[in-house]
């Protein structure tokens, strides 16, 4: 591992997709909380949206008058590849990712730069690993998907419930999410293009397959769940399609303190059962419409990107999160919850997630990594500060 992140560099962090919906809330968190002496820098395609966010920023952080603008369009090479030389963090909301992402994976991975995204999208963050995990290791650099609702409260939640439990013994982890919110057109945007690409994900998965090394001696998997009703949450259980449950089962690859076998299901808690038969049908009509190119333009319009729910409505949005772990003969109930599961939190998440990156005393890692496997202990805390719950709870 031949880290570059040299002291020259200009800046800690340097945030790419500022001036969208997500990226303004994370230019707003960072502005309060960012620690003093820290460099940090906004990025977008538009030189004059990049003011306009600076203006807004000054309003109520008057240090933010000479915050450092930085032009750079994802279609850009050479200037992805200035915009990574030039920082030792890069955290990026700009997607579809599948779309836009791969250039500044690439550049971050040539430059030795820590690279931190809000994707969901599992064909991009296997495609990812594929072309860029074995340079990223070569130069140190920490590439980090899924800093966000997804997949960071599910992983971390995870891993704190694994501490709560034996060591080295096989363990068994399930996880319940309810969540309260509106979506934005971004989200909106990523879901239909993971939808509607569903042979180029199988495809990704299986070229993953071929290149990540075996688990020797261990084993970590998310089976494939099917619906119950769950006596420890008393609510309908349905299996989540997301990328959370692949993130979990990476973390367990790579951390032993998971056990020599572990078990990971993911699911949606819902508390009735005329919502349990409801929501997979209105999900497979979804799926359906996104497999029709005029279907998911027409739904991509429907939810124009770079808008969101108001602060209003985010105030009143909230997620909680129930774990059920097992192993050794005991059994413990652990939960997460927040607000704003899908803006408020995701930025809150992503801002202290390159923060971490950046100055807390961290594992040495490389290559396509888990904030878990990256950041584990130092993130958890920094959330529980910042207002996230992880607790121990009673769920019986």
């Amino acid at each position: 591992m031949d880290r570059q992140n040299g002291p020259d560099r200009p800046y800690d962090i340097v945030l790419f997709g500022a001036t969208g919906f997500v990226g303004t809330l994370t230019a707003e968190y960072l502005a309060a909380h960012a620690p003093q002496g820290c460099r940090w820098a906004v990025a977008g395609r538009s030189r004059a949206k990049l003011e306009q966010l600076r203006e807004r920023l000054t309003a109520d952080h008057p240090g933010c008058a000479d915050l450092p603008l930085i032009v750079a369009d994802a279609s850009d090479p050479v200037a992805l590849r200035e915009l990574a030389e030039s920082t030792h963090v890069v955290a990026t909301t700009v997607g579809p990712y599948v779309w836009y992402g791969e250039p500044l994976v690439a550049a971050c991975a040539e430059a030795g730069t820590d690279y931190a995204d809000l994707t969901g999208e599992p064909e991009f963050v296997d495609t990812m690993f594929v072309r860029h995990d074995a340079r990223a290791r070569e130069t140190g650099a920490r590439i980090i998907h899924a800093c966000g609702f997804d997949s960071v409260p599910h992983d971390l939640g995870a891993y704190f419930t694994v501490q709560q439990l034996p060591e080295d013994v096989p363990l068994r982890v399930d996880g319940f999410v309810r969540a309260g919110g509106l979506i934005s057109g971004g989200t909106l945007a990523s879901a239909i293009t993971a939808t509607g690409r569903q042979r180029h994900a199988l495809r990704a998965a299986r070229e993953r397959r071929l290149h990540e090394p075996r688990l020797v001696g261990r084993r970590a998997a998310a089976p494939f769940a099917v619906p119950r009703f769950s006596k420890a949450t008393g609510t309908w259980a349905l299996p989540l399609p997301t990328l959370d449950p692949q993130i979990v089962t990476r973390s367990a690859r790579q951390l032993g303190r998971y056990g020599p076998d572990f078990r990971y299901r993911h699911y949606a808690s819902v508390k009735t059962l005329p919502m349990a038969i409801a929501a997979p049908a209105a999900l497979g009509a979804f799926a359906a419409l996104a497999q029709l190119p005029p279907a998911r333009t027409w739904l991509m319009n429907r939810y124009e990107p770079g808008r969101g729910p108001s602060a209003e409505r985010r105030e009143r949005s909230w997620f909680q999160l129930r774990f059920v772990g097992e192993g050794g003969g005991r059994r413990v109930f652990t939960e997460v919850s927040g607000g704003d599961p899908g803006y408020g939190e995701t930025a809150k998440i992503l801002a202290e997630s390159v923060l971490s990156l950046a100055f807390d005393d961290l594992p040495p890692t490389a290559g396509q990594v888990t904030t878990a496997v990256a950041m584990g202990d130092a993130l958890l805390e920094r959330l529980r500060a910042a207002g996230i719950v992880f607790r121990v709870a009673d769920l019986r």
